[in-house]
């Protein structure tokens, strides 16, 4: 099935829109936009198609009551403006769909929420349950309480993830531009990018950054583009004014092509809503095994390790050159790998027991990176 097809057809759709396409320029929500918008969704809507709308605008949509001229810098102030506007985007988004009869529920996530498995089950389950429920599901990271350290940063690989967290049909990226483009659209003789089948057709294309209400721009979207197709989810990218013809698989935009079989939820998860909390280097037989063998990683193959880390939580394997290859789900804690390191699994449980005759990181745990070091 061709890729507009099956965003036409699709049954399940994750729709986001960034703040720039929501807010005016002086931070405080654009109610005719808003309702554009919903116009769209809830047509859809109500031809049977499940919707999940991730929507930006939390922190645009509270400069205005704070009487702040721009978004600020500083995270206390941002989560200041967050606990505000988030308030405010919600009660506009809960009017413009009550117009159609359609109800909406707030969910407001963290990457800690994606990183940790426990959370990732609890948000699937109620994004599931909302759905049954005929509840349009309005997702946004919770700015109010996330820290640098744990922050998604943008929106865009936020609903990537969702997509993949409800098993979407479809993913569509509404910005203020209304496609990629191989340079910057403002030039003369920059051309748009109708289909996107792989990175090979974004060889030599510039990717812009975000502007002064949003984070993201098109760097964000097109590693979003590449993680939910990654999963199997096709991805079209336009203007949240061209909502409608994208929706219907028409010419606008840029449609991104579903790459293979959706992985595995715990793979997708381990390689993009996770960050390594520490390093282990490997040896060339141990990346070679792991990378190109899909084996477990053993004591034996492991040089060195960095940072401090527990039981369960993800690491890095690098390569020989410092290169990051994958990341697994680690069976020890920090402090225990050191007296392991260059040792086979039999001796280690001859001498310290049989609990030890395990691998480092089972393979089932490890999502490859990278395809060499």
């Amino acid at each position: 099935m061709d890729v507009r097809e099956q965003i036409c057809s699709a049954s399940k759709v994750v729709v986001k829109v960034g703040s720039s396409s929501l807010t005016t320029p002086q931070g405080t929500i654009d109610v005719d936009r808003v309702d554009a918008l919903v116009d769209v969704l809830a047509a859809r809507r109500r031809g049977g198609t499940q919707i999940v709308l991730v929507s930006s605008g939390a922190i645009a949509a509270g400069l205005g009551p704070l009487g702040l001229p721009a978004r600020p810098r500083d995270l206390a102030t941002q989560q200041a403006a967050a606990s505000v506007g988030q308030g405010v985007l919600v009660a506009r988004y809960t009017s413009s769909f009550a117009r159609y009869g359609l109800r909406v529920g707030q969910v407001l996530l963290t990457a800690d929420d994606m990183m940790r498995r426990t959370h990732h089950v609890n948000a699937q389950r109620t994004l599931d349950r909302l759905l049954e429920l005929g509840i349009v599901p309005i997702v946004n990271e919770n700015d109010t309480v996330a820290t640098d350290e744990i922050r998604f940063g943008d929106n865009d690989r936020l609903a990537a993830l969702v997509s993949h967290l409800i098993r979407a049909d479809a993913l569509v990226l509404l910005s203020d531009v209304d496609a990629l483009y191989d340079g910057p659209p403002s030039r003369p003789g920059a051309r748009r990018l109708a289909e996107v089948h792989g990175p090979e057709d974004l060889v030599g294309v510039q990717l812009g950054r975000g502007g002064a209400v949003g984070t993201g721009g098109m760097i964000t979207k097109v590693q979003a583009a590449r993680i939910a197709t990654g999963a199997g989810v096709p991805v079209v990218l336009t203007a949240a004014a061209h909502a409608a013809h994208a929706l219907a698989g028409d010419d606008v935009g840029t449609f991104f092509h579903p790459q293979g079989r959706h992985p595995g939820t715990r793979l997708l998860w381990l390689a993009h809503a996770t960050t390594g909390r520490g390093r282990l280097h490997l040896d060339a037989g141990a990346v070679e095994a792991v990378v190109t063998r899909r084996k477990s990683l053993l004591p034996a193959g492991v040089t060195s390790v960095e940072g401090e880390f527990a039981a369960g939580d993800p690491v890095d394997l690098c390569g020989p050159r410092g290169r990051v290859v994958a990341r697994g789900l680690v069976n020890f804690d920090a402090g225990e790998i050191p007296g392991l390191l260059g040792r086979s699994t039999r001796d280690l449980a001859s001498e310290l027991g049989p609990e030890y005759e395990r691998e480092l990181i089972h393979r089932d745990d490890i999502v490859i990176l990278e395809s060499h070091t």
